[in-house]
């Protein structure tokens, strides 16, 4: 088992790395992540606010 560990991505980015960093994490397609943080920030402001904590908190995964 290989031990995967929650950070922004530096080679699937858009904006951050947020959503690629997560799609990698939780084996999904970052695309996916990246309408439901659109659509919560459509439908209130919770996905800019976690978002932009998300951003400032995981460490940029370094580019191998």
């Amino acid at each position: 088992m290989a031990y995967n560990k929650l950070s922004r991505s530096a080679k699937d980015s858009k904006i951050a790395g947020v959503c690629g960093g997560l799609g990698v994490y939780l084996d999904i397609d970052p695309n996916v992540l990246r309408i439901i943080f659109i659509l919560l920030l459509i439908f209130g402001s919770t996905g800019l606010w976690i978002y932009l904590i998300m951003w400032i908190i995981l460490p940029l995964d370094p580019m191998i």
